[in-house]
């Protein structure tokens, strides 16, 4: 039966190892430089906007056809810019992973 110090240098030893294999991927795949990070910026960028603008696009409409005492435009702008960053959030977890 392995003592506790064991475990722990075990685990250590794996997460050390784990971190060198990135390493030594990333080291092969140079061509992911400048242009992955531009690339991944932008869509960062339009997946938060997109939503954005159809919420704020929606949300004038429904305030000029139903006026109301709540701003469509606001709350929908609100939820523009929630769905946009879940959006943007799931895209660069799913790149994380490919990394």
């Amino acid at each position: 039966m392995k003592n506790e110090y064991q475990r722990r240098a075990e685990k250590l030893s794996k997460a050390v190892g784990a971190k060198e294999v990135r390493k030594i991927k990333a080291r092969r795949e140079k061509d992911s430089g400048i242009w992955f990070g531009l690339g991944m910026f932008g869509l960062v960028g339009w997946s938060v906007a997109v939503p954005t603008l159809i919420g704020i696009a929606l949300g004038i409409w429904i305030d000029l056809k139903w006026p109301s005492r709540y701003s469509w435009t606001l709350m929908l702008l609100i939820i523009g810019v929630i769905l946009g960053c879940l959006n943007a959030w799931f895209w660069i977890t799913c790149e994380r992973k490919k990394i």
